[in-house]
């Protein structure tokens, strides 16, 4: 039965992992995420701020709990069209241009074209560029090339493509013959998909929360400001990625609990 689950956990984040949503860009996975929940017998309904909130029910409404994940990822957006046809980007959240070099992207327009293209550093060919190595990265120095015919601005502007496009990196979704999920953004459609495989469990044992418990799926998190919009709960729980690194007490195949969030400081008196 666990390996079943299992399955069904992994069947579902390729799924979630596929859809692009960036911060600001998530109505999709927004969607999704309302749909699997409600295909389960819960109510899932879509907040103002675009997020998704799942009432499991509870009968003890004096100890409340909210359990939060996120649907949004890192992404990027276009800043500059320059005269070449290349785009420069700024990220969306912490995207980091040393760790989305080379990588294949989607840009989507406000029209409803996407185009493909791939992030590299300017003066990319280290034939010709004799500081390749040493270079820094960042969305300066880098640039993406379309995968389309466009020498000028005007030829890029001329396919649909304006300052403000949003730009999302392939995930790269790949499942091993060990059982491991690799992908990008698995921060945080992984925690999402614990929550959705959580209630798949408790719907096919016919367990119900004792205390009134709800789940909230944000959409801007990566931005800062994930479950800000929601009140009600006496407990909060964030299903997120955790960091694993030197001096950490944790690895990949863990759960850990985290017991500081260094961007503090917080007044535990009110």
């Amino acid at each position: 039965m666990e390996i079943e689950y299992a399955n069904y956990a992994v069947e579902q984040a390729v799924r979630l992992l596929a859809i692009d949503s960036p911060s600001g860009f998530t109505e999709k996975a927004a969607l999704w995420v309302q749909k699997a929940f409600s295909s389960l017998g819960f109510s899932a309904v879509r907040t103002r701020k675009g997020g998704v909130l799942v009432d499991l029910g509870g009968t003890d409404a004096d100890d409340a709990l909210l359990l939060e994940a996120h649907t949004d990822t890192l992404g990027g957006m276009v800043a500059e069209i320059k005269g070449n046809g290349r785009l420069r980007l700024t990220s969306l959240g912490g995207l980091r241009a040393e760790n989305t070099e080379t990588e294949n992207l989607r840009v989507y327009t406000r029209d409803g074209r996407v185009y493909e293209g791939t992030l590299q550093l300017c003066n990319a060919s280290v034939h010709v560029n004799g500081s390749y190595g040493s270079a820094a990265r960042n969305f300066d120095s880098t640039e993406v090339v379309l995968d389309e015919e466009g020498n000028s601005a005007d030829d890029i502007r001329a396919l649909g493509i304006e300052v403000g496009d949003i730009v999302c990196f392939d995930p790269r979704t790949r499942v091993t013959p060990s059982g491991y999920i690799k992908s990008r953004f698995l921060d945080d459609k992984a925690g999402s998909v614990c929550l959705l495989t959580a209630l798949q469990i408790m719907r096919a044992e016919g367990l119900r929360p004792e205390y009134d418990t709800d789940f909230y799926f944000t959409n801007y998190e990566e931005t800062g400001h994930g479950a800000a919009s929601i009140s009600g709960a006496d407990e909060l729980l964030a299903v997120d990625m955790g960091c694993v690194g030197g001096g950490l007490a944790c690895r990949e195949t863990q759960v850990s609990v985290c017991a500081k969030d260094s961007r503090g400081p917080y007044d535990h008196e009110m």
